[in-house]
């Protein structure tokens, strides 16, 4: 077994960024089909691993980095978001939550109603739903611990994080697809027409290059720690009470509240340039460690039923996004950008939509409303309203604990 430190998964995680570009750079599937590059390098670096455990060859890396640098994304999202564009973003906002919800019950309901008919204990339709899929990882260690301990269920678990690790590869390797899709039935802003091309902001084009200083960089980094540090304390106080979220939303809520606070008594205005350029850098990293960590033989192990529940969210969700998200959004370029983001954590998770969106608005422009709409939506609300929905699906007879 080889063992990678800190430094080694580090220079590991940046080899396959590397890799990442260079793939879609050169193969034209890839790139027509708006594929994230962490998802690409991280993929055929776990392809590899995968292929290596058949030589008794097997590599672990230290994840320590993971969490911190999801954490920075998200306080990068945070720092981003001021009053006066949310105030925009209302309406749509509203509008996407509904699709948000609507795709949380078709998600449950196809995962009951397939383990039913393949003769799997209903509660296994529900892990391979909304709660994995949508939730991520962390919902689902957390429900699949109440399904084993409540419910009896065995391997709720291990079925839990293999099924989020399913979703997780699928969400970023569809967005792209779907968005490409509906693009062709779309007019881009600012090609064909007198339209002046709208300018990105933010997160929308990671690859363009943005000016910064020394002094401005560390002002921004000192941000961001200060987000990461109130929001854990934040997280920590919040724990156990009626009140208690992901460490993820305490840090963001934190972010918002630093960029806004600053700006409203004076003190501070955010240099949004170096906010996007170190959201970049964490998104990327952090993707690129958790798609190169991913055990692909533990997906390989799901029984065969499992397996086709999964296969049948993927597609349901690619169709949700095509015939519903994309239709209600306004059957626009922003409507397929938020098509794009819905897949990603639809399936994946908030970074995997940012992912998506960013390898389509990097190639056909900016959409500023989507990078508005889903951090907010993928880090504030889907996880509140699933609480809900998975709620009220136990309260089903069939659900009644023993």
């Amino acid at each position: 077994m080889i063992q990678l430190d800190f430094y080694g998964t580090l220079v590991a995680a940046s080899l396959v960024l590397l890799l990442g570009r260079g793939l879609v750079t050169r193969v034209a599937c890839l790139r027509n089909y708006n594929i994230p590059e962490p998802v690409a390098g991280g993929l055929v670096v776990a392809l590899a691993l995968l292929v290596s455990r058949t030589f008794d060859i097997e590599v672990r890396f230290d994840t320590s980095l993971q969490t911190p640098l999801m954490l920075a994304f998200f306080a990068t999202i945070g720092l981003s978001a001021d009053f006066a564009s949310l105030k925009k973003g209302g309406r749509v906002v509203g509008v996407f939550l509904l699709a948000v919800a609507g795709l949380l019950i078709v998600q449950n309901a196809m995962g009951i109603g397939l383990a039913t008919m393949l003769g799997l204990d209903p509660l296994m339709g529900l892990l391979t739903g909304s709660i994995t899929l949508s939730g991520g990882h962390g919902t689902g260690a957390a429900w699949g611990t109440v399904f084993s301990e409540k419910y009896g269920l065995a391997s709720a678990s291990e079925l839990a994080i293999a099924s989020a690790t399913f979703g997780l590869v699928l969400g970023g390797l569809i967005g792209g697809p779907v968005a490409r899709l509906l693009i062709k039935r779309v007019q881009v802003p600012g090609c064909h027409t007198q339209e002046a091309p709208r300018l990105p902001k933010g997160f929308e084009q990671p690859n363009k290059e943005r000016s910064i200083t020394p002094f401005s960089f560390i002002e921004t980094l000192a941000l961001i720690a200060v987000s990461l540090l109130v929001g854990n304390l934040l997280n920590g106080l919040l724990q156990g009470t009626a009140l208690e979220l992901p460490s993820f939303v305490c840090v963001l809520f934190i972010g918002v509240v630093l960029r806004n606070g600053l700006s409203a008594l004076g003190l501070y205005q955010v240099f949004e340039r170096e906010v996007s350029v170190l959201g970049n850098v964490s998104l990327s990293l952090f993707l690129a460690i958790a798609l190169m960590s991913l055990k692909l033989w533990d997906l390989a192990a799901l029984a065969l039923p499992i397996f086709i529940i999964l296969a049948a969210q993927a597609l349901v969700m690619a169709l949700f996004a095509i015939f519903v998200t994309f239709r209600i959004m306004g059957r626009n370029y922003d409507a397929a950008v938020l098509a794009a983001g819905h897949c990603g954590f639809g399936l994946g998770a908030t970074p995997t939509a940012i992912a998506n969106m960013q390898a389509v608005t990097q190639r056909y422009g900016p959409s500023q409303i989507a990078f508005l709409v889903v951090p907010m939506v993928g880090a504030f609300f889907i996880d509140i309203i699933n609480v809900i929905v998975i709620k009220l699906y136990l309260a089903l007879p069939f659900f009644a604990v023993a």
